[in-house]
């Protein structure tokens, strides 16, 4: 396969971004991925290149942000952030401007982590802030909008999120009993889901393409069977 593209991933320090990342440089889809943070990754690899950028300034680094496919795994909760606000900034501002700047670079693809129940009519502030950032990136000229929204992530993380743990202690021996249509609230491995992103990535669709939890563990085990 030729390495005729390049791919731009937000958010690789997280617990999907750095599933992403990996899968990414292992891709022979790509020659060239830019990984774009606050810090650079302890990472160095020859179709690696990394840029450290102040978010609250994205209009400045257009230039540096031209990609075919971009992968945005950003994403926090309220503790963490600190405020409302300040999830809001990441979860919706970053992201959307991100999206506004691929677009003017003429990216064909955005691909991103929203979160099960997303939804901009939502009285559920998480919700209702994901379910804005879904539909604002869905207005942008991309040829696909690719929307993930999994249930409860699985991983091994960086920082500690109580609240996550406690719940997938709870949630992953009832998992087996979550069949049929409660199967997308099955919890669901980090690593699926970025696998479900490179496969959605090759598949050559149009428009926006929303995938729920189950979907996106599908979508895992066909990437996993492509390269077998």
């Amino acid at each position: 396969m030729h390495k005729t593209r390049n791919a731009l991933i937000v958010g690789a320090s997280g617990l999907v971004g750095g599933h992403c990342l990996r899968l990414l440089l292992a891709s022979e889809r790509y020659s060239q991925v830019i990984s774009v943070g606050r810090r650079d990754l302890p990472l160095i690899h020859p179709k690696l290149d990394q840029k450290v950028i102040d978010f609250d300034n994205l209009k400045k680094y257009g230039a540096e942000l031209a990609a075919d496919d971009v992968y945005c795994c950003l994403g926090t909760t309220i503790k963490k952030a600190g405020s409302k606000e300040n999830f809001y900034k990441v979860d919706y501002t970053y992201v959307v401007e991100l999206a506004k700047l691929a677009s003017a670079k003429n990216a064909a693809q955005f691909l991103v982590v929203s979160s099960m129940g997303a939804d901009a009519g939502s009285m559920i502030f998480y919700n209702k802030v994901k379910g804005e950032m879904e539909r604002d990136v869905q207005d942008l000229n991309f040829r696909t909008v690719h929307i993930f929204r999994p249930s409860l992530l699985l991983g091994e993380r960086e920082e500690e999120r109580t609240g996550e743990e406690l719940a997938s202690k709870i949630m992953k021996p009832l998992s087996g009993l979550m069949v049929g249509p409660l199967s997308k609230y099955k919890p669901i491995l980090g690593e699926d889901v970025a696998k479900a992103m490179l496969y959605a990535a090759s598949q050559n669709q149009g428009g926006t393409q929303i995938y729920p939890s189950d979907k996106i563990a599908k979508m895992a085990a066909n990437y996993s069977q492509s390269l077998a």
